[in-house]
C-alpha cells in the first residue's frame, strides 16, 4: 500500500474534497495541518517544488498536486495504480 500524505489547512474546502475522495477509496493517509505552522508550511513548499496552495498531496513521497490533479488522476483511472504501489522502505 502506498504512503499518502495530505498537507491541509482547517479552512480549505479543496482539502476536504481531497480527503473525502481518498476516504471514498478506503485510502489511509496522513494529514499534515499547516494552518498555523510556518515551519511545516515551508517544508511543504520545499517538497512540492514551490507550490504554496493547499492541499498538496504526496504519494510515496512524489508530488501529485492538489485536489484537481488528484481528481483528474482518479477520473482517468491512474490513481488506483499509484495507490497500489508499495511505499519505499
Amino acid at each position: 500500500m502506498a504512503k499518502v500524505e495530505v498537507y491541509t489547512t482547517t479552512y480549505c474546502p479543496f482539502c476536504a474534497r481531497a480527503k473525502n475522495l481518498l476516504k471514498s477509496k478506503d485510502v489511509a493517509f496522513d494529514e499534515i495541518d499547516v494552518t498555523d505552522d510556518d515551519e511545516l508550511r515551508a517544508k511543504m513548499i520545499g517538497m512540492s517544488g514551490g507550490r504554496r496552495t493547499v492541499p498538496e498531496i504526496f504519494i510515496n513521497g512524489r508530488i501529485v498536486g492538489g485536489f484537481e490533479e488528484l481528481k483528474a488522476l482518479n477520473d482517468s483511472g491512474k490513481l488506483d495504480s499509484l495507490l497500489a504501489e508499495s511505499a519505499p522502505a
